[in-house]
């Protein structure tokens, strides 16, 4: 049942971002960003709340992402993909690990929370901001340490 989950709710991130015009990275961070909003919302509620809370997931994130999609490059993504790495695996609680474009005012910050076992599995909390010319755009998620040593957004 969650993997169809997981799969409607992919579905409907890309056609949210069919329906936003921009760039290659703009349509990529709305389909990332509606999908895990539509995830985080399907945690909430239930029944027809559930529903609605996924579906407002989906818009809310797909906007956020777009937005900050429009504005990262693709090696802006590579260097938040590892901050955030180097915030959950070394970075000791409520201690921002920054990244920063040279050449651009693109810049974040990754602040990690305590370490704790969920399901057997090392897990943390994590508010990651992305400043774009001085904006802040938020993002609070959890990730889990996955045998391999990868860190998955849950």
């Amino acid at each position: 049942m969650r993997m169809m989950m997981i799969g409607a709710v992919a579905a409907i991130g890309m056609t949210v971002s069919a329906c936003t015009p921009g760039t290659e990275q703009q349509t990529m961070g709305t389909i990332v960003g509606a999908t895990a909003g539509g995830l985080v919302g399907s945690t909430i509620g239930s029944g027809r709340g559930r529903t609605l809370a996924t579906a407002a997931g989906i818009v809310a994130g797909g906007l956020i992402g777009s937005a900050i999609g429009a504005h990262l490059d693709e090696q802006n993504r590579r260097r938040a993909m590892e901050a955030e790495y180097r915030a959950l695996q070394y970075g000791p609680p409520d201690a921002p690990v920054v990244w920063r474009d040279p050449d651009a005012n693109v810049y974040g910050e990754v602040v990690p929370g305590d370490a704790y076992e969920r399901g057997g599995y090392d897990c943390r909390d994590y508010t990651h901001t992305i400043y774009i010319d001085g904006q802040p755009e938020v993002a609070r998620g959890t990730a889990c340490r996955q045998p391999d040593g990868t860190w998955e957004p849950i």
